[in-house]
């Protein structure tokens, strides 16, 4: 007998609507325990800084899993609504909207109240436990281990399944032992180390590129936040989440050409000084900011994990890499995975099946609503971050519209084939890198996704499927780093 027919190894986010998920599909009749190593008070907490995080997530993100599980959010855990994302071309002068309607969340509330309605559906908890690893039978992942740290003493339990929500550094994905497909390592270009503000201030100068009540505002700026972008997000009239995200290697290459020592806080520190619509800027002191007012954290920026199961086991949120590689952003993908995955485990555990064949509808299931286009985005931020202020600028002013960032966002494939005839825009050496570059990675995007829809409908398909995508992403991760030089 197992002590639980699923374990979900991190309480935060995507851990806890996936366990709302699995109740909602087996109706209620599902024993779940969810593991976290924070104290019952700081619930889902990625580090002691707090719930390090933009906070911002699309309405259609939260529709999704609301309409198919029926888990409302409302006030206090939206906090703020805005009318969508303002990416601005590092001179200024082009400001490209996408990604529609969108909530502001109060991250230090909003895994509260998860957990208050978790603990309804007759969702069970253990907190302060820090887990080691799995525990196996075979090629099967049967439960998690640890030390629970109230105690000191050993903590073990058994499951059918085990969920893994534990972040991305996760400790059960780096020494997994039962898969040879699930991937354990991260590239250390694929992280970007992100920094951020939760303050209340006073209005400055009316700059709407700078701030702006009903807009989430991205800088896209080489020299500001070299591979990453800097944000400066409303959460009402007079208080923001500021924020920036840089990849290591590129920031050492702009403190070179700068002639700087600058690290993400130091990065921080002057974005904020430098913004004339924000005056005074004081961090939050109120009670739902207290624990999570300022921090620095890693976030991926690849597509999600190639296979995302085994046997036993299934990754969900920042595990597997989720969050948008064009943006960072994790709260979306994690509520659309998490509602699936309920889904798919319902179903493994009513057909008794939870091998790696039992389970492997999850990825063809994910890819299918959000997964296939997530390394054409991959591809299309590695060429932004090759890029100089001057061509993001140039490109950005001539060849991208509001379209054409609502087709890359959604995995589409902007048509930029007719970019090479427009003689009088594409002058120069330069330009016409920016016109190919873009060409290029909508042409490959068009590949990916293909590929992405042809994935292995069970997983003795997956290692040609996954060769072939290896030596198409190198090529073009190759051909790519060029456009740079």
């Amino acid at each position: 007998m197992v002590d639980y027919d699923v374990i979900v190894a991190g309480g935060g986010l995507a851990g806890t609507i996936t366990a709302q998920a699995i109740s909602h599909y087996s109706n209620q009749n599902t024993k779940i325990l969810v593991v976290d190593r924070n104290t019952e008070f700081l619930p889902g907490r990625k580090s002691l800084a707090g719930w390090v995080c933009g906070d911002a997530c699309s309405k259609e993100a939260v529709d999704f899993m609301s309409e198919r599980i029926k888990v409302e959010w409302t006030r206090p855990e939206i906090e703020h609504d805005v009318k969508g994302v303002m990416a601005l071309s590092p001179d200024r002068e082009t400001a490209i909207p996408f990604d529609g309607d969108g909530f502001m969340l109060n991250r230090q509330k909003l895994p509260e109240i998860q957990n208050e309605r978790c603990r309804k559906m007759g969702i069970e908890f253990e907190y302060e436990i820090n887990l080691t690893g799995l525990i196996y039978d075979g090629q099967q992942a049967v439960g998690v281990q640890g030390i629970d740290n109230k105690t000191k003493q050993p903590f073990k339990k058994t499951s059918k399944i085990v969920i893994d929500a534990t972040g991305v550094t996760s400790m059960l994905r780096n020494g997994l032992q039962n898969s040879t497909k699930v991937e354990k390592r991260i590239d250390r270009r694929d992280l970007e180390s992100t920094g951020r503000y939760i303050m209340h201030f006073e209005p400055g100068k009316k700059d709407l590129t700078e701030f702006d009540p009903d807009y989430c505002i991205i800088h896209l700026d080489q020299d500001i936040a070299p591979g990453g972008y800097g944000w400066v997000f409303p959460k009402g009239e007079t208080k923001v989440n500021i924020g920036l995200g840089v990849e290591k290697s590129l920031l050492d290459k702009r403190n070179k050409r700068l002639g700087k020592k600058d690290n993400v806080e130091s990065l921080m520190k002057e974005y904020l000084a430098r913004n004339v619509a924000i005056k005074n800027a004081k961090l939050s002191e109120d009670p739902q900011d207290i624990n999570n007012n300022s921090g620095v954290f890693q976030v991926s920026v690849r597509r999600q994990n190639d296979c995302m199961v085994s046997g036993g086991y299934m990754m969900v949120g920042d595990s597997a890499w989720m969050p948008k590689p064009i943006d960072a952003g994790g709260i979306g993908p994690a509520l659309i995975a998490g509602t699936i995955l309920g889904n798919n485990v319902a179903q493994a555990l009513e057909a008794n099946d939870v091998s790696e064949a039992g389970l492997w509808q999850y990825n063809l299931d994910y890819i299918k609503e959000y997964g296939y286009k997530t390394a054409g985005l991959e591809l299309f931020r590695r060429l932004i971050q090759q890029m100089s202020n001057e061509q993001i600028s140039y490109g950005m002013k001539h060849f991208l519209g509001k379209l054409d960032a609502e087709s890359i966002s959604k995995g589409e494939h902007p048509d930029f084939s007719g970019l090479g005839k427009i003689g009088m825009i594409i002058r120069g050496a330069m330009n016409k890198t920016v016109a190919d570059g873009l060409r290029y990675t909508s042409k490959e995007n068009q590949w990916l996704v293909e590929h992405y829809n042809n994935y292995p409908k069970d997983p003795s398909g997956f290692d040609e499927w996954n060769k072939t995508l290896h030596q198409r992403l190198d090529e073009a991760f190759t051909k790519v780093e060029a456009f740079g030089k």
